[in-house]
């Protein structure tokens, strides 16, 4: 598995109209739960679908970004924060200590 980095608004507009699922995570370089949750989503994500987009969104270099997803799909903006996207609409929420393969896995399948 391969992260994309979301770094333009206009990746935004793409996600949304992409059929099936993908994955944004927002994270926050200078945070060490950040990198925590990041590294355990990590040791975890071969059992993902291979196909499922993941999408890496760094908060400190891409505010802008992250203000946008946070209005774009209706969501408060945590960080780190996992958004589980489906036919354009967030359909799963996670963040810090929550975000979890297993419950990503429990909503895809």
């Amino acid at each position: 598995m391969n992260w994309i980095a979301l770094d333009k608004a206009n990746q935004l507009d793409e996600i949304k109209q992409q059929p099936g699922y993908s994955i944004i995570f927002k994270h926050s370089t200078r945070c060490s739960i950040s990198m925590m949750a990041k590294r355990r989503f990590e040791l975890d994500w071969e059992q993902l679908p291979e196909n499922l987009p993941l999408y890496f969104l760094d908060l400190i270099k891409h505010r802008d970004i992250s203000n946008k997803v946070a209005e774009d799909f209706q969501i408060n903006h945590e960080s780190p924060q996992l958004l589980l996207i489906k036919n354009g609409e967030c359909i799963l929420d996670q963040s810090h200590g929550g975000i979890s393969v297993d419950e990503t896995l429990e909503m895809v399948q």
